[in-house]
């Protein structure tokens, strides 16, 4: 994939653990089957639940639901589901790439991860989420890309079945917005439109 053809993609990445399943559903069927943005999902998860949870998804959604594969590309109007014990992350030709390092991180797949690689090899327009779950995993990936400008939002307390990993990170002041679900898709829809808008300027 070329930096030409990746500029074109706006990519929304989404991270969460215990509770997220259902806030994930609740945000992705709002989206319309036109929406041009690349999304892609680490959910703590192992590999067996994961296929479950994009058949899910698959069902609900009017964008298609599919499992990563090792070095795809991404692809606008699609939702890709980390389907691996192992952390999904995105390459600098803008691939996705499954990584056992480090194995010592506790939370498999790993939202820091995911996040951290966009961080370093991603430079078109972003937008992270980061859902309930417990632990801190997400929050620093979240801040780093904050630092660069991109757009990122954490769910808010009230609706989180476990408020750890967002709380994590409004402690870092990572998020740029704190939403309750039912606003996330509006948000990202909204986000969207900005980049088009500017696109066409």
């Amino acid at each position: 994939m070329t930096n030409a053809s990746r500029q074109s993609i706006p990519l929304i990445a989404v991270g969460g653990s215990t509770g997220a399943p259902s806030v994930l559903s609740a945000i992705l069927k709002k989206l319309p089957k036109d929406f041009p943005a690349a999304i892609l999902i680490a959910q703590h998860l192992d590999e067996l639940y994961a296929r479950g949870l994009v058949e899910v998804l698959d069902k609900i959604c009017d964008l298609p639901v599919t499992g990563a594969i090792e070095g795809e590309a991404i692809k606008a109007g699609s939702i890709v589901v980390s389907q691996s014990n192992d952390h999904l992350i995105v390459d600098k030709m803008g691939r996705l790439r499954y990584s056992s390092e480090p194995v010592d991180q506790r939370y498999r797949p790993s939202v820091d991860e995911l996040f951290a690689s966009l961080a370093i090899n991603w430079r078109d327009p972003l937008a992270a989420v980061l859902l309930s779950g417990m632990g801190a995993d997400g929050a620093k990936g979240l801040l780093a890309l904050r630092r660069l400008g991109h757009h990122t939002i954490t769910q808010e307390q009230s609706s989180c079945a476990v408020y750890g990993m967002p709380k994590a990170a409004v402690s870092l002041n990572a998020a740029v917005a704190v939403l309750a679900p039912e606003d996330m898709a509006e948000s990202l829809i909204e986000w969207v439109k900005t980049f088009e808008f500017e696109k066409r300027a």
